[in-house]
């Protein structure tokens, strides 16, 4: 059990990790890293993407697991493949424990089952183990991560709630919110208003069907305001092509907007919240959502979000008096969250009151604030 009054250093495993990926995973995995590093513990990355060394910033330990071989993006079938045959498994657990050994590891974060290897999950003397389920992934992954992990960490209630559907035990694991990785100024009042009257709605999302982008384009044809859509693809995908496939479906939908279209290619991490806050409003269509951190980088910066009751969204964005935005009924459809934006955008003062709440439900994400909840979560 690590002592957290002394200086730690902790490992994340995440094999898609790349800075800027267009994911919540990663992003949440630099922003916990970030607010450890703020009290005076080491964070370091471990990928299976060759790290830049001449990347600075956010990943100032940035680690290339070279066992790995794989082309990405790929697909949950390939890495599971690439990591499985032929003793590889072994080959990838021993390189895992010797660099555990060589950076003085405390703490092994595998961020996800498969993705962050956490179905390996080597024991190694002196290093806790931490699985941290943002998504219940499959059992083939699940059930050997979990026999391995000496703590469990999920983002919400709806990853206990949805593993508990699945039949596993989650009443021992706990909560650690993702965190924010910028925190951005938002717009002052004056500059809130001309947005609510004339800017455009944004929304950003990477590449997957859950994200549900072309169902609210083709719902929004007839919107008179500006929509701008930025997508991109993560390093992970379900299928191989899924997230190509699903570009080329939202590029047709785009091309029947009245006003507006998508850019494919993502947002750089510090790009993200100064491109939300200069929207008039951020709509998250979602029909999964286990966190929601679009959501959350939008309303950091007093932009309100609109978003289905799927998920942690409700949870997120609230939906009573101090909300964030407005939770829209799935059943009412992506119609009913083009609705529910324009008729807060023709209210003034509902607008602004869900601005300024949008923004003091942010500061409980922080990165110092969420990097000691995890700290006491893993003693």
């Amino acid at each position: 059990m690590p002592d957290i009054s002394k200086s730690l250093t902790v490992a994340f495993v995440l094999a898609s990790y790349t800075r800027d990926a267009p994911a919540g995973m990663e992003r949440a995995t630099a922003a916990l890293a970030r607010g450890l590093r703020r009290h005076g513990h080491r964070a370091l990355v471990i990928t299976a993407i060759e790290a830049d060394a001449t990347d600075g910033g956010v990943d100032e330990d940035l680690v290339s697991l070279g066992s790995i071989e794989i082309a990405f993006p790929a697909a949950d079938d390939e890495l599971r493949e690439a990591i499985s045959t032929h003793g590889q498994d072994d080959v990838i657990a021993s390189d895992l424990r010797a660099l555990y050994r060589h950076h003085g590891v405390d703490i092994a974060v595998y961020v996800d089952a498969l993705w962050g290897l956490g179905r390996l999950a080597p024991a190694c003397d002196g290093v806790r183990t931490v699985l941290a389920m943002h998504v219940v992934g499959h059992d083939q992954d699940l059930t050997p991560a979990l026999e391995r992990a000496d703590v469990v960490l999920a983002p919400s209630t709806t990853v206990l709630d949805q593993a508990h559907d699945r039949g596993y035990d989650s009443t021992c694991w706990r909560i650690v919110r993702n965190a924010l990785l910028d925190d951005h100024a938002p717009p002052d009042d004056r500059h809130r208003e001309a947005l609510r009257q004339g800017g455009p709605v944004r929304v950003l999302a990477r590449l997957g069907p859950e994200k549900n982008i072309r169902a609210l384009l083709d719902a929004g044809r007839l919107v008179d305001r500006g929509i701008e859509v930025v997508l991109a693809e993560a390093g992970f995908e379900h299928i191989t092509g899924a997230q190509a496939a699903e570009y080329r479906h939202c590029a047709y939908s785009a091309a029947h907007l009245l006003m507006g279209g998508i850019r494919e290619g993502g947002l750089p991490w510090n790009q993200v919240p100064p491109w939300l806050a200069e929207a008039a409003v951020v709509i998250v269509p979602s029909t999964e959502e286990t966190f929601g951190l679009v959501a959350l980088e939008a309303m950091s910066v007093g932009t309100p979000v609109v978003a289905f009751d799927v998920g942690n969204l409700p949870n997120l964005i609230g939906s009573r008096t101090g909300a964030g935005g407005i939770v829209v009924p799935r059943a009412h459809g992506e119609s009913g969250l083009w609705g529910a934006a324009e008729a807060l955008l023709d209210d003034p003062v509902r607008y602004s009151a869900l601005s300024r709440a949008a923004y003091y439900r942010s500061r409980d994400y922080l990165p110092t604030t969420v990097a000691h909840d995890f700290l006491k979560a893993v003693r």
